[in-house]
């Protein structure tokens, strides 16, 4: 069976047992702060799971985009190097909500195996929860006995917590859970060696292939368990080690899911790929690169097509680390010194054509996000070998430096550059710079241990764990939250959005939980019915205010003022915080009553949400107007809207010219005159709104139904779950303030509405008129600013022929003054000349004109002290002296810095007083 054959049977059979079969979600997770990426099946379900959002059906099964490279679970240093870990996977998926358990979930596993699959019985092991007596958790005897009725008792095996009780992560959905581990290993191995005793060993040939969890609880905080709502099972299935196991494979890589990128890198690398290689074999080195590359383009490929692009923080982060991670392997190890990473893209994109089409739809644009952050980097890992030589090379970087008698030298450095030169003399690299390769250039350290084996150095690897670890404790500490557990004060479903139409509501508090981030307390609290919109597609969550009907003569009504809303798993979280009660003493804390009541007024921020409006608004409109005027390639890439701003990023890979964006501003501005009254359309069928034209966002999870935001029907069509105007002249004015680039084709325009746009053109004119008066108000106002210019450079070339005449002047005086001190002609005067440059230009007059010269000249430019060291070029090599080393010495005096070359170098500083000891302490360096 091909790959794409082993997936469908998977689909067809579960949808003839009555599963629903649903489409992957993104890999991208945007509504649970738990979670970066999808990295398990079950994300896209965990707020069924919890109780907090109804099934699309009891029954579904699917084939779910993964991604697992940070946090618990993280493989990313075994993908290439093994035979089975990759980053992005597919995991096929059978789940029942409530529905079916334990006893289907296994007989059903058992048949799609050895009855669709035919997969050898004997080579199947399956095991079960052993229970854990730490946790109170019993032995799932009833598994056990489930399996007895297929397996044999020598190959039904117990497993510990850690192998057979399934958790997210900390807190949530878990249960104990049952594997399936499929022997690949020859009949003579598996006669000498049982394969019992290597399931769950690491084993490469002995392999977990499918896992059935019984989700039936719920951990908490505090580390307790308690029985979910209801019993649900959630399976996944490694599709790329079924493939290899149908396949009769013994490694993922050499299936047909991998084989056609792994030989597309081996044609174009000019070197073999060789499937059997081993650690320390000539080739091992090129095989795990091809299979590093082959796996990390489906990863940032699939990122990048779901919305995310490579960046310098959070996912952006993960993403670029991935990406850099193979281009490193590709420059390194297979020799491709110009970019190739990103002509997988298009061989990715049409594997996956008919399964995941967003890729297929969006390849052009993913291969040239690729291409252009893979020339950034081959740059930014030139500039690291670069800089790793000029380390190595203590001439170079440590001019004072003498290795034969780094002793002597040592006592002019301090404390950071002594221990730099002592881990040179040793030929050792200090781990702080190791790490800087690391944290700066994107080196791995392997690659900088490589690099330091072929110059006959070392590593100093404890350094570098040290630094490491002190950055994660700082990341840890800059992000701790405490988060409590959920106080539930009502039962209830999740929270219902009246937002559309209400502003304002008497509801309930149906749980609430306290978290404290860097000192402060604050409080997330779950409304029964809200018109809080929550922080979604682009558009910032609401404010307001949410006051309990709760009384207290003294005190007054215990209130909470809401300054965020999001979404969390489905829920609707108000971020807010308890608002002070007043005394005769000032302002005093709550202390929250018990019990805490329930029934609350919640309304929101009306000024915040009406210009938000206008900004969500606005971005549909110039959506629309970009298509029309660039090209249909354009697609929204990501938004800001705010009550203060709109912020587009969309794909396109040129800058906006000015020209068209005047053009885009009036396109945009007609659409607000003509006053298009919106038309919404809620709970529409999404075949049925895709069918119509509507604009749908890549990356963007929808459900069955959604909501078709329309400003003329041959205008703007999107699906948006986010507020707008009700008319576009709302809106009043739309002004563009910014464009940009963001990242590899896509660029973004920034934007401003109503009263913003008013006050920035009020502030404009006020500007022009203010340069007409300064002007004498001109008839023409650009033609008289260009005579200005013109003026200006006029009077400031005049002015830098008087200073060079003066400086002329000074070097027939000063070269009057050298004094002959060992050999040496030195000069140390106080010139008087405006700035650096002219002061550069006297020494170098000099230098022509004055043999052996060591010259040193002070100055005061505009209240700030600077000195400038000249030292002829046969001192330089004969003496031993050093303009940058000097300089640094004489800076000391004017409580300032400097550096530059071993012939001239300059320092500045902040005490002018100091020049005159700066000029007699020049001496000693000859004398």
């Amino acid at each position: 069976m091909t790959a794409s054959e082993i997936r469908k049977a998977f689909l067809d059979f579960f949808a003839s047992k009555g599963h629903l079969i649903v489409p992957s979600a993104p890999i991208v997770v945007k509504n649970d702060p738990t979670l970066m990426f999808t990295n398990a099946g079950m994300n896209q379900f965990k707020d069924v799971f919890l109780g907090e959002a109804p099934a699309k059906a009891p029954r579904v099964a699917d084939t779910q985009r993964c991604l697992r490279v940070s946090g618990k679970h993280n493989d990313l240093e075994e993908v290439g190097v093994d035979t089975y870990h990759h980053t992005m996977f597919e995991m096929l998926g059978n789940w029942s909500f409530g529905d079916y358990f334990k006893k289907d979930a296994i007989a059903w596993s058992w048949e799609l195996l050895t009855e669709v699959y035919k997969l050898d019985k004997n080579r199947l092991y399956v095991t079960y929860f052993e229970g854990d007596e730490k946790e109170g958790l019993e032995k799932d005897t009833e598994t056990f006995d489930l399996w007895k009725q297929f397996v044999d008792e020598s190959h039904i095996l117990p497993g510990n917590k850690k192998d057979n009780f399934w958790e997210m992560g900390e807190t949530g959905p878990c249960g104990p859970c049952s594997e399936i581990h499929f022997d690949s290993r020859p009949d003579n191995e598996r006669a000498e060696v049982s394969g019992a005793t290597l399931v769950n060993a690491d084993h490469d040939q002995v392999i977990e292939i499918w896992n059935n969890v019984f989700m039936q609880f719920n951990r908490v905080k505090d580390g307790s368990l308690h029985q979910l709502p209801a019993k649900h099972v959630d399976t996944g299935m490694g599709f790329e080690r079924l493939v290899r196991v149908l396949q009769g494979k013994t490694s993922n890589y050499d299936s047909d899911v991998f084989q056609p990128m792994i030989s597309f890198i081996a044609e174009k690398s000019g070197i073999k790929y060789n499937a059997a290689a081993k650690p320390g074999d000539e080739d091992w080195a090129a095989a795990v690169a091809m299979r590093v590359l082959a796996d990390h383009i489906r990863a940032v490929s699939f990122a990048i097509a779901d919305g995310q692009l490579p960046a310098s923080n959070k996912a952006g982060y993960v993403i670029r680390r991935i990406l850099r991670r193979a281009v490193r392997y590709s420059y390194q190890t297979l020799g491709f010194k110009e970019p190739f990473f990103n002509q997988l893209v298009p061989l990715l994109a049409e594997q996956f054509k008919g399964v995941f089409d967003e890729l297929y739809s969006q390849k052009d644009f993913v291969q040239k996000v690729v291409l252009e952050e893979e020339t950034a980097f081959l740059r930014t890992l030139a500039a690291g070998i670069r800089r790793f030589n000029e380390y190595v090379l203590p001439i170079q970087r440590i001019g004072v430096i003498n290795i034969v008698d780094p002793e002597t030298d040592m006592r002019e450095l301090d404390d950071t550059k002594r221990n730099n030169a002592e881990d040179i003399a040793n030929h050792r690299l200090s781990g702080n710079f190791a790490f800087e390769l690391s944290d700066t250039y994107g080196f791995p350290i392997d690659l900088t241990e490589l690099m330091a084996r072929e110059k006959g150095w070392t590593v100093d690897i404890e350094g570098y764990e040290k630094a490491l670890q002190a950055q994660k404790l700082r990341s840890r500490a800059a992000t701790a939250v405490d988060t409590g557990d959920w106080v539930v004060l009502r039962g209830g479903d999740n929270t219902h959005f009246i937002g559309y139409d209400e502003i304002y509501t008497q509801t309930d508090i149906l749980k609430y939980r306290t978290v404290t981030a860097n000192g402060k307390k604050q409080y997330q609290l779950v409304l029964a019915e809200t018109p809080f919109y929550a922080e979604s597609g682009g558009q910032v969550g609401d404010t307001g205010v949410i006051t309990t009907e709760w009384y207290d003569e003294t005190k007054g009504n215990l209130t909470f003022e809401v300054t965020d809303t999001k979404k969390e798993n489905g829920l609707i979280i108000h971020y807010a915080t308890l608002q002070p009660y007043y005394t005769e003493d000032g302002p005093a804390e709550w202390t929250l009553p018990n019990p805490m009541p329930t029934r609350v007024y919640a309304g929101i921020n009306q000024g915040h949400r009406i210009m938000t409006n206008a900004n969500h608004s606005a971005t549909h409109l110039l959506h629309a107007a970009l298509k029309e005027l660039l090209g249909e390639h354009v697609n929204q890439k990501g938004s800001l809207v705010n009550p203060d701003q709109l912020r587009f990023d969309f794909s396109h890979f040129a800058k906006v010219t000015d020209d068209e964006i005047e053009s885009l501003e009036r396109i945009v501005n007609q659409k607000v005159r003509e006053g298009i009254p919106l038309k919404e359309e809620r709970n529409v069928w999404y075949n049925d709104a895709i069918a119509s034209g509507v604009t749908a966002l890549f990356g963007e999870k929808y459900g069955d139904r959604v909501r078709v935001i329309t400003f003329d029907d041959n205008y703007s069509k999107e699906l948006c779950g986010g507020t707008h105007v009700k008319n576009t002249a709302e809106i009043g004015f739309f002004k563009i303030t910014g464009e940009s680039a963001v990242a590899a084709g896509v660029r973004r325009i920034e934007a401003i509405t109503g009263y913003h746009s008013q006050d920035f053109i009020q502030n404009q004119a006020r500007q022009i008129k203010g340069l007409k008066e300064l002007l004498k108000n001109p008839a023409d106002l650009s033609a008289s600013i260009e005579n200005l210019i013109q003026e200006n450079q006029r009077l400031k070339k005049e002015q830098e022929k008087a200073v060079l005449l003066k400086a002329s002047g000074l070097k027939d005086d000063l070269a009057k003054k050298a004094q002959e001190i060992n050999g040496v002609n030195f000069i140390a005067e106080r010139v008087e000349l405006p700035n650096a440059d002219a002061i550069k230009n006297l020494a170098y007059q000099l230098k022509d004109i004055v043999p052996n010269l060591y010259l040193v000249l002070a100055a005061e430019i505009n209240g700030k002290p600077n000195i400038t060291v000249m030292i002829a070029d046969n001192l330089v090599k004969e003496k031993g002296l050093h303009a940058g080393n000097i300089v640094k010495e004489l800076a000391k005096e004017v409580k300032g810095g400097g550096g530059g070359q071993p012939f001239f170098a300059t320092a500045g500083g902040s005490d002018a007083g100091g020049l005159a000891n700066a000029l007699d302490k020049a001496k000693s360096f000859i004398s």
